[in-house]
């Protein structure tokens, strides 16, 4: 045994691959329908890393980690973080503060009443509300703060608490959302078509041809408006000459014209308009063709898809937009990022033209600016390094967690600088984000590894699992008491805030199970980012506060 272990120790990117390649297929092993996911990770640093203390991986692998990862967060996050604090996302994110703030005072009263370290109180709260990058901020300023001959034993104590407290993190938000849903008699499908101004509810879209019975006197565009209608128009017939349809049109007595959007808005039309028909225009290849493209084309990233002017360009129109796993109506303020994929009309003679502007190249949507992503990096590095001065004397840093995080949630809004674009693909954000969260999760269980046992055999292991469950629980259930009886926030979209103030996967995946539609994933992006930065930074004060 001792030369696998000495064998191991000198060979630490082996190490490294042996706990991830161990750790991440045990995360995707469901209990009662919940997975530790990716954490799995560091459950298995940590039982390696008991072996002895030689097994630990060196700190530039977890510090490495924990930048990709953040910093991946914010470029995806950014434009919803920005647009969240806009009219319902401000209440949204106040309720999801006020339950932070409420998890920190749980925190803190277990300080007092039970004598936990510093240290170990702010690994439980950020174990607690399973949030990685708190950790890693927690780690990294005692790193920086902690006397040199006792940084290794103070860098292990969050971590030891981090793990004590996170599994009933995870599962605890699931058996809250579980109890109160039924306690509560949730009507998930009514919250769904009363919530139709948040966009398509995990509807599938659909194209059908209406048949004008009437003519009009209003203009398309004006018709949008005036019902609200949230569907495409594509083509329209007239007198066997098929055009797309614009804004000024004026829809005559037997026109025929196709539609892109949910069931329910494609019937909302139908009955304004006239009556569906076999015909299906879009099935009609004679005038124009249509093709899926992906946005690879720099020029075009981050701006906006009324800038390229498609219809008097090209006489082409963009009908669906899908990013990532989500398919989505486009309009003119849609913002186009790499890695989109939209279904394009044009004509014969100008699809070319068409795919040459989007770029329509797999490569280029599997590639990153090496520049553009270094420099970012290293703006939020720098912004980490700028101690904060806070009342009372005490002073924090962002640190390698939050820094970057903050760069990384502005340059996403931003999209662009000129020609300096921000954003990465939608594929290589997820990949770069998984292999960071991986690296930190098994650099810093390794290390911690050797202080868990005995910090639970001698210390106050169950204390701090105990306190940890009551800290995730209790903030649970105040925060989706508050929200849904006193704010009246619909429980769809209340379960995917909570889940996003637990910043859990996990949690968001049940709920999404439980409502049957898109609620819950408007809820987690609307708070995420917020719940994100100020659990970095409530946990950081914690630490600070106690020591």
């Amino acid at each position: 045994m001792s030369g696998i272990i000495r064998f191991l120790s000198e060979n630490p990117l082996l190490l490294l691959f042996i706990v991830a390649g161990i750790g991440y297929p045990l995360g995707r092993i469901k209990i009662g329908g919940a997975s530790l996911g990716v954490s799995a990770v560091l459950f298995v640093g940590l039982a390696i890393g008991a072996l002895s203390p030689d097994l630990k991986l060196p700190a530039s692998i977890y510090e490495l980690g924990v930048v990709l990862f953040v910093y991946c967060i914010g470029l995806s996050s950014g434009s919803i973080f920005f647009s969240s604090m806009k009219r319902q996302g401000l209440k949204a994110n106040l309720l999801i503060l006020g339950g932070l703030l409420f998890a920190a005072g749980l925190a803190a009263l277990a300080h007092y009443l039970f004598d936990v370290k510093a240290t170990m109180v702010s690994g439980m709260y950020a174990g607690s509300l399973t949030n990685t990058p708190a950790l890693a901020g927690v780690v990294d300023l005692i790193k920086t703060t902690a006397p040199a001959d006792t940084v290794e034993m103070l860098m292990a104590e969050p971590v030891v608490a981090y793990s004590l407290s996170y599994p009933m993190g995870t599962l605890g938000v699931i058996l809250v959302i579980f109890i109160l849903q039924r306690a509560w008699k949730i009507d998930y499908a009514a919250e769904a078509r009363q919530a139709r101004e948040l966009g398509p509810l995990n509807e599938p879209l659909q194209s059908i041809t209406l048949r004008v019975l009437n003519t009009q006197t209003l203009t398309i565009a004006e018709l949008i408006r005036q019902n609200d209608w949230n569907v495409v128009f594509g083509r329209y017939k007239r007198a066997e000459a098929v055009k797309l349809v614009t804004g000024p049109l004026l829809l005559e007595a037997g026109d025929y014209i196709s539609l892109v959007g949910t069931i329910e808005e494609l019937n909302s039309v139908q009955k304004a308009l006239g009556e569906a028909v076999e015909e299906r225009l879009e099935f009609d290849l004679s005038h124009f063709d249509k093709r899926r493209v992906f946005i690879s084309n720099p020029k075009i990233t981050g701006r906006r898809l009324s800038e390229l002017n498609l219809v008097n360009t090209y006489g082409a129109m963009v009908t669906r937009l899908r990013r990532g796993d989500l398919e989505v109506l486009p309009h003119g303020q849609t913002t186009l990022m790499l890695g989109d994929q939209v279904r394009v009309i044009a004509p014969h003679n100008q699809m070319e033209n068409v795919i040459q502007l989007f770029g329509d190249s797999y490569r280029g949507v599997s590639e990153i600016d090496v520049l553009t992503f270094s420099l970012g990096l290293a703006l939020g590095l720098l912004l980490g390094m700028v101690p904060i001065h806070l009342p009372g004397g005490l002073t924090l840093k962002l640190g390698m967690a939050g820094g970057p995080l903050i760069v990384a949630l502005v340059l996403g809004a931003l999209g662009r600088t000129g020609p300096v674009i921000w954003q990465i693909p939608y594929s290589a954000n997820l990949t770069l984000r998984q292999i960071g969260l991986v690296l930190f999760l098994a650099g810093i269980g390794t290390r911690a590894g050797y202080s868990f046992i005995s910090m639970i055999t001698q210390g106050n292991g169950p204390i701090i699992f105990i306190a940890g469950a009551l800290v995730t629980c209790l903030t649970m259930l105040v925060t989706m008491w508050v929200g849904y009886k006193l704010l009246h926030i619909p429980m769809g979209l209340l379960t995917g805030m909570v889940a996003g103030l637990q910043t859990a996967p996990a949690a968001l995946g049940f709920a999404t199970e439980q409502s049957h539609n898109e609620l819950p994933n408007i809820g987690y992006a609307t708070v995420y980012p917020v719940a994100m930065i100020s659990k970095i930074l409530l946990a950081q004060a914690l630490l600070l506060m106690f020591m």
